[in-house]
């Protein structure tokens, strides 16, 4: 046959083999514009003088910061960067796109408005503005307004009529060739009348009849790693004389939490201090709006949290128990992302790259403490501890994403995906390093316990590698030997080899010799544990991902679908809708009554699906009823896992 082709091709005529050759493009060969780099790098050198910034947050009902700025300068070239790499998202998440309005002026120092400056974009680094100072100016005007999102699909909402979370780092422009610790800012913020603001920043002065609060001058990484919680409803609960739990809600009935619920935030903060044996900051705010119509904070600071909690995070407490690990997750950022921090992650400024590469310990390693001291506290039962341990586990056994992408690789998803809804993430994989890396570091725990006979454990590490320099609110940077080292120091084994299997290998097993280890194993009932269905009512989801391997939301939109699960195998994906079961009307209960029916028969599920216009059946091949994971103990005697979670006297 190759010989038959061969001779037919020496038949062509002329002119069609001439067309058949491997050609370049066209004739031309035009060269490429070099790119010039015309923004200077940042220096550790002193900003000569003071900025003085101003937002004026008081337009709830349009989501509107309106801001002003004065910038000391010199004459000549000047660029001004806005925030692009921010920390605690690991990717260039700035919002520059929601800028607007901006003006800049030569300042007059009667206050009149000055003489308007040109000022034009950089059109390699669109978040730098380049202005010509001219001579016998020494200090610019900026304003601007930034439109925060006034709807979801516009980006996270952080201004209600109830509550707002102003980020500095969001409403500033920052002089370019300088180290952030070394421009210092003097900022001020209006908030509507009545309304109560806290943050980690220090006013300098009571709130005024205006309602703005004039803070101290402070360096500029400091004051955009303390943003500013305020609303019409507040509470602040001291949980130690150095750490505050600030409370933001839409209603003041929700702000009513019982003794014993503030409590276990009180034993987050002595169990905290316990583990770690030091305190990175002078203080310490928790900053919590309970609202579902502010987007859903959990960003980590120094000093202080952002997060946001159910609205009825108090009143019905049961039901928030899936919510309740943010809080712990975030105070041990103070700990571990913020005081120890990765070296290939720290940047002098907000336009350096970040690199993720460390993010299984920055990330993972504050999750596995997240649920660690969350049970430890009170906030989350064992039970529900457990069953938490469990839903992980039973996710990374059958997920089809590490038979070829190591978790090492999804420390770049952030940056990759902005958090973009992925259609088979089982398959894509996602920001693993958060839950595996807290099933890596169980496992580490459990083998140091095993190995000294439960004399030590990872308590030990991390009182060794967080817990030194008590009350420094600076910054220890580390790399992987670091944290190798760490470990060695406490227990002498192949750590490096350990952490390189479960990180940078492609479909190692599961890492579930954690919950081996530690006296338990991974089982599925057909009944959902308390944390599962509270996280299921939450999500406004049915999870049926270890039986038919879907995820339904509201009005029956498929919501997830499970790389290789019966679902995936009869051709149902994300974006469809159910509309039958087996010739019946949709509805969530009647399919868990058919899944039920159907064990152990040889029977398919047929589902009615719609995609876009079209309209099909199909036929579901599972016969293994409804299956929710949790953990059973093996063995008798004590725990290692039981022993972790309990409370350190």
């Amino acid at each position: 046959m190759i010989r038959i082709i061969a001779a037919a091709a020496l038949l062509l005529p002329a002119a069609l083999a001439a067309q058949l050759a491997p050609a370049a493009t066209g004739a031309s060969r035009p060269q490429p514009v070099a790119i010039a780099n015309t923004i200077p790098a940042a220096r550790d050198v002193a900003y000569p003088g003071t900025i003085t910034l101003s937002v004026d947050s008081s337009d709830v009902s349009r989501g509107i910061f309106r801001v002003v700025e004065r910038i000391p300068v010199r004459p000549g070239p000047l660029v001004l960067l806005y925030p692009a790499w921010l920390p605690g998202d690991h990717a260039p998440q700035g919002a520059i796109d929601k800028l607007a309005g901006l003006t800049i002026s030569a300042a007059s120092p009667a206050g009149a408005a000055g003489r308007p400056l040109a000022w034009r974009r950089d059109t390699i680094d669109l978040h730098a503005f380049h202005i010509d100072v001219p001579a016998g100016v020494s200090d610019l005007d900026v304003r601007f307004n930034f439109l925060s999102a006034t709807h979801e699909d516009q980006g996270p909402v952080v201004m209600t009529p109830n509550i707002l979370a102003l980020e500095w780092i969001s409403t500033l422009l920052y002089p370019a060739g300088h180290f952030l610790r070394d421009i210092m800012v003097s900022a001020d913020a209006t908030f509507p009348a009545g309304w109560t603001a806290a943050s980690a920043l220090r006013s300098r002065d009571a709130l005024d009849r205006g309602g703005t609060v004039h803070y101290a001058t402070v360096a500029l990484d400091t004051l955009g790693d303390s943003p500013v919680f305020a609303g019409r409803y507040a509470r602040a609960e001291a949980l130690s004389p150095d750490v505050t739990l600030n409370l933001f809600a839409d209603r003041p009935d929700q702000l009513a939490a019982k003794p014993e619920q503030i409590a276990a935030h009180k034993a987050l903060v002595t169990q905290a201090t316990r583990l770690f044996g030091a305190q990175h900051y002078d203080h310490y705010d928790f900053l919590l709006a309970l609202s579902d119509r502010i987007d859903g904070f959990g960003l980590e600071h120094h000093r202080s949290s952002e997060d946001q909690g159910p609205p009825d995070y108090f009143l019905d407490w049961d039901a928030s128990a899936h919510a309740r690990d943010l809080l712990p997750h975030e105070f041990t950022h103070s700990w571990n992302g913020k005081f120890r921090r990765p070296a290939d992650l720290w940047t002098p400024d907000w336009r350096t790259p970040m690199q993720n590469s460390l993010l299984w310990v920055y990330e993972g390693q504050t999750e596995y403490w997240g649920h660690v001291l969350a049970a430890r506290s009170g906030l989350v039962s064992a039970e529900d501890t457990r069953d938490r341990f469990a839903a992980t586990a039973a996710y990374y056994v059958s997920q089809a994403g590490r038979a070829w992408r190591p978790l090492a690789d999804t420390t770049n998803e952030e940056i990759m995906s902005n958090r973009r809804p992925q259609p088979f993430i089982s398959y894509q994989r996602g920001e693993d390093y958060y839950e595996e890396g807290a099933l890596i570091w169980l496992d580490a725990d459990t083998l140091i316990r095993e190995r000294s006979g439960g004399k030590r454990s990872l308590d030990d590490v991390a009182r060794r590698f967080f817990g030194d320099r008590d009350r420094d609110w600076g910054e220890v940077t580390y790399r992987f030997a670091d944290v190798v080292a760490a470990l060695n120091a406490v227990e002498p084994y192949d750590w490096t080899g350990f952490l390189h299997t479960r990180v940078d290998t492609v479909a190692p097993p599961p890492p579930l010799d954690g919950i081996t280890r530690g006296g338990y194993h991974l089982i599925f009932t057909d009944e959902p544990g308390k944390l599962w269905s509270a996280r299921e009512k939450d999500r406004e989801v049915v999870d049926l991902s270890h039986s038919l391997g879907l995820i339904i939301g509201k009005s029956a939109l498929v919501k997830g679908a499970r790389w290789g699960s019966p679902a995936f195998a009869a051709g149902v994906s994300v974006g469809s809708t159910l509309i039958a079961i087996d010739g019946s009307k949709y509805d969530d209960d009647d399919l868990k009554r058919v899944i039920t029916a159907a064990k152990g028969t040889t029977r398919p599920i047929a589902l009615l699906i719609q995609q876009g216009n079209q309209f099909r059946t199909v036929d579901v091949a599972w016969t293994g009823g409804l299956r929710y994971p949790h953990l059973e103990r093996t063995g008798k005697g004590p725990a290692s896992l039981d022993a972790l979670i309990a409370a350190r006297p």
